[in-house]
This record gives structure tokens, sequence and C-alpha cells, in this order.
């Protein structure tokens, strides 16, 4: 027997249902080191943890991977695992904090620090084989201008540079948006001042940057926010803990939630950008999904 119109509608309403939403992806770099990248990573993938989104952190700084460090973990897995075919990637993870799902890369194994373009398209196209719910995918990239760190880069949604009041952090943060702005088509960036005294110390950073940026490139700076110099996040990181956990009530811990909560708010992606993207069979599901209602 036929199936009716509306037995039809509520069968296609369903799969779209079914379809995994696109998850939001951001990637932390910065023009050098030293500035606290892989903190800003930490701290932000466990406070969206804990504001209830379900968060993965994907330490993708190959060749110098921290992540494990920082929150005192032992992973006996790692991408090297992913890459040789030995494990699949939901193999790989492990547990953070806050029900945070960790990727944790090996450190010094000069292999990973050169990979080949084919190896980063499927690593990156492993995580669209992922089953389980996610809303946020943190990518903490390697400081500079790398080949891996433009192709994390270019297959995130959304690239925060961190910056801190130095001229070697400002001119790198620079050569960074420039080469990712005129040679591979990134056109918005966030920037964020971290290590400031205050807030305004912060934004001072942001229109330093945002200067000389807007009159050399065609690229949209926002200003993310801003993370304050914290003792107690130096303590954390002695305790190998995320502050936004060790020390909630603290300085640092305060402007991460608010760096979260912003984050939180920026709109989810709305359709594939005709590159190689993290998860973008959601996304193209997604365009289907939308051609399909709109029929």
């Amino acid at each position: 027997m036929p199936m009716s119109e509306s037995h039809m509608d509520q069968a296609g309403g369903l799969r779209r249902m079914m379809r995994p939403s696109p998850v939001q992806v951001v990637a932390i770099a910065s023009g050098k080191g030293g500035v606290g990248k892989t903190n800003v990573s930490v701290n932000l993938a466990v406070a969206l943890a804990k504001s209830g989104l379900d968060t993965m952190l994907l330490d993708a700084d190959l060749g110098l991977a921290n992540v494990d460090v920082l929150l005192g973990l032992q992973p006996r897995a790692n991408l090297a695992n992913l890459l040789d075919g030995s494990l699949t990637l939901e193999e790989v993870i492990v547990s953070g904090p806050e029900g945070l799902r960790i990727v944790p890369a090996a450190s010094g194994v000069a292999r990973m620090a050169d990979l080949s373009g084919s190896e980063y398209a499927g690593l990156i196209r492993a995580f669209g084989e992922i089953s389980f719910p996610l809303d946020a995918l943190v990518v903490d990239i390697a400081a500079g201008v790398s080949s891996d760190v433009i192709s994390f880069s270019r297959a995130a949604q959304e690239v925060v540079v961190v910056v801190c009041d130095e001229p070697a952090s400002i001119t790198d943060a620079y050569a960074l948006i420039k080469v990712l702005s005129r040679d591979h088509a990134v056109l918005r960036v966030h920037v964020l001042a971290n290590m400031a005294q205050d807030e305004r110390e912060g934004r001072n950073l942001y229109h330093k940057l945002a200067k000389v940026c807007g009159r050399f490139l065609d690229v949209t700076l926002h200003f993310l926010g801003t993370i304050p110099y914290d003792p107690l996040l130096r303590r954390a990181v002695q305790r190998q803990q995320a502050v936004v956990e060790a020390f909630p009530g603290s300085p640092s811990a305060k402007a991460f939630k608010r760096i979260a909560q912003a984050v939180e708010a920026w709109p989810m992606p709305a359709g594939t950008r005709g590159h190689l993207e993290f998860f973008v069979e959601r996304l193209v599901d997604r365009d289907h999904a939308m051609e399909e209602y709109a029929v």
C-alpha cells in the first residue's frame, strides 16, 4: 500500500532529525610559541564541556604535543596509531575532565611533524566517522605557519589567534594572519589576548594588530576577549589541571567561561566551503536537508 503524503513528510523529517548535526570546529593558533596557546585550548575545551556541550579536544601540535601533560593524562595510544592503521580514531580517544574527549598526539616523533598532504587529509576525514554526539571540536595546532598549521586552520570553521603583549608575538601573529588570508582564503580571524594585565590592555593589543591588518590585508578581525595574567593559572598548570577546574573562581577561569559563552553564541556552520573540512559529511548532509526542505 502506497505511503500517504503525511507519512512521507514524517519519514523525511525523521531522516533529517537522525542526521548528525554540524560541529563547531575552532582552531587555536599562534604566530609564535610561548604565548599560552595550549593552555587556552585546554581551558576553552573544558569550559565548553562544563557548559554542557559535547566537546572534543584534538592535540594537533603533532611533533610537540603536550595536551596530555597539561591534564596529567597518560594515554596508551595517540594519533600515530591512527595514521599507521593500528587503531581507529574512537579507539585513540581518552576521557578528560567534565566528560571532555581528548585525541592525544605523539610528542618527539619526527615523522608526526612531517606528514604528507594525503595523511593530513586522511586524519581530518577520520573525524567524519565519529558516531557519538558532538557539538564542538577544539583543535590545538602548532605555532607558526607550517603546512600542518595551514591544513588544520583551513579545515576548521573558526580560527582563533592567541597573542600576548610583546613585539615578537604581534609580528608573528600578523605573519600568520597574512599567510592564512592572502594564500588560503581564511578571511575571518578571532583574536584572543592572553596574559594581559586587564581588559583594557587586551583591547589595546587587539587594536594594534587590527590596525596593521586593516592597512595591508583583506581580512576581518574580531576581538574574542582577554585572559588576564593570573598566578592561579600557573598553579593549575603545576597541578596538571585546567584552571577552570582547579580554581573556578579565579580571574583567568572566569575569563575562560566568558570566552566559552562567546564561542557558544557563534552560528553553527551553514554548509560546505569547497575544500577539505572537518565533518564535511555532516555539512553536505545539511546542504541536502535544506534542499529537501525547500522542495
